[in-house]
């Protein structure tokens, strides 16, 4: 039986397990899919041994996990964040997976309105949203608790003008994720209305307080369900 995984810290509410379950019975695919925790990424070396045929990535290690690749694709070194890893001839192959997922799961909902985008974190995540958002011509913004770097704001300096400025917004942080379900992000989300698409990385709960309190302002919202199905899929690709 092949042998797939999730690396991550804290990965018990992750829906890749059940996502990938139900892929492999219903292609019948000899597979199993297993939950990785690590304490430090520098706990890594024995998955990339090749007891596994492939791995996803998730937070905090998509950049950390660079230093243990032998290789990235084009696109993961442009990024500069791994989701995905493939074992070609002994070796371990970063890709990403992300920015198709998030492009595949926007495309439908984009108009002449999200010409300017304001993304919530610089982590890895992020990094894909933005190469993403960047090809497509849109100008990115990104808020941090930093707050520190070219278009680059700290969330203290978010305000009604800013958010109304930014018609698209993207949460890439964690914050509002399952068990943690009360927390958002923006203090408050003066400035978005009806013209605004407000995206959620997180996918558990199924509705973050983020996009309850934007759809109940008019806001076109959408989660990231649809992003990890797509990057998912395309995942198993890499892994063939």
């Amino acid at each position: 039986m092949k042998k797939y995984g999730l690396l991550g810290k804290s990965l018990q509410h992750s829906f890749s397990p059940a996502f990938f379950k139900d892929y492999f019975q219903s292609n019948a695919i000899d597979a199993e899919y297993h939950l990785l925790e690590l304490v430090s990424i520098k706990e890594v070396r024995p998955f990339l041994d090749g007891s596994f045929q492939g791995l996803n990535v998730t937070v905090p290690y998509k950049e950390s996990i660079l230093a243990y690749l032998e290789e990235l694709t084009p696109e993961a070194r442009a990024i500069g964040a791994v989701n995905t890893i493939a074992f070609r001839e002994g070796k371990a192959l970063g890709h990403n997976t992300d920015a198709h997922g998030f492009h595949q799961s926007i495309k439908p909902f984009l108009t002449f309105e999200h010409e300017r985008a304001l993304l919530l974190g610089t982590g890895g995540s992020s990094k894909a949203v933005a190469h993403v958002l960047k090809s497509l011509g849109i100008q990115v913004n990104y808020v941090s608790r930093n707050g520190t770097g070219p278009n680059v704001f700290s969330y203290e300096v978010v305000n009604e003008a800013m958010l109304s400025a930014c018609k698209l917004i993207v949460n890439c942080t964690p914050v509002g994720m399952y068990p943690h379900s009360d927390a958002c992000p923006l203090k408050d989300l003066k400035g978005i209305s009806e013209r605004h698409l407000v995206v959620d990385l997180i996918y558990n709960p199924e509705e973050t307080n983020l996009l309850h309190k934007a759809r109940l302002q008019g806001a076109s919202v959408l989660n990231g369900l649809p992003m990890l199905h797509a990057q998912a899929l395309k995942s198993w690709e890499f892994w063939q």
